[in-house]
């Protein structure tokens, strides 16, 4: 539960922060000329570098995992709504201006539509990170959740924990992927099914 509450956390952080960074990103020119080169100098830093660094800022509490967490996931979500965006059909953009839609209907009902099914495509690759990264977060300083498990185990050579608490990570992981996949299916029932 401690896991899934971190994963939740830094999961929806990334999401709030990333997606509306990349379909801004995407959609203005001017504001990728101004966000993209910090971005891209941050990008390449694995967020498992910023674990020593999240201690020293936040401690050994939540708070430095969810950083970490949010770090990774964050990176998925901008990239894909900005390229989302990017592929969205000029056509369509410019057949609602002709038909007198103004900037916030086209972004609100041809763009981030448009853009969807990259952004769901993002958000997929945030959760899985989101894992992967919460297991190397909770190795450091844990007193709770899977990673905690897996350095205990790891220190008395318990290979049954080690392999439960694996189960544990891709059990959590299919689960919260197959949620995803609920409400993308939702999100996304204009789509025809393939």
């Amino acid at each position: 539960l401690q896991s899934l509450w971190l994963v939740a956390k830094g999961f929806t952080v990334a999401v709030v922060t990333g997606v509306p960074l990349g379909l801004l990103m995407g959609w203005s020119r001017r504001a990728e000329a101004l966000i993209n080169p910090i971005f891209l100098l941050l990008r390449p830093i694995p967020a498992l570098a910023w674990i020593p660094l999240a201690i020293v800022w936040f401690g050994l509490g939540d708070t430095g995992k969810v950083f970490v967490i949010w770090l990774t996931a964050f990176v998925p979500s901008v990239i894909n709504a900005f390229t989302g965006v990017r592929n969205v059909d000029p056509v369509l953009i410019a057949a609602a201006r002709t038909q007198g839609a103004s900037t916030a209907q086209v972004i609100r009902h041809v763009v981030i539509p448009g853009a969807m099914p990259m952004i769901f495509t993002g958000l997929r690759l945030s959760l899985q990170a989101s894992w992967t990264t919460l297991v190397a977060a909770e190795l450091v300083g844990a007193f709770f959740g899977l990673g905690r498990v897996l350095n205990v185990a790891g220190q008395d050579i318990f290979p049954g924990m080690i392999l439960v608490g694996m189960a544990a990570v891709a059990v959590c992981g299919a689960a919260t992927t197959w949620l995803l996949g609920r409400v993308e299916r939702r999100v996304l029932s204009w789509r025809p099914a393939v």
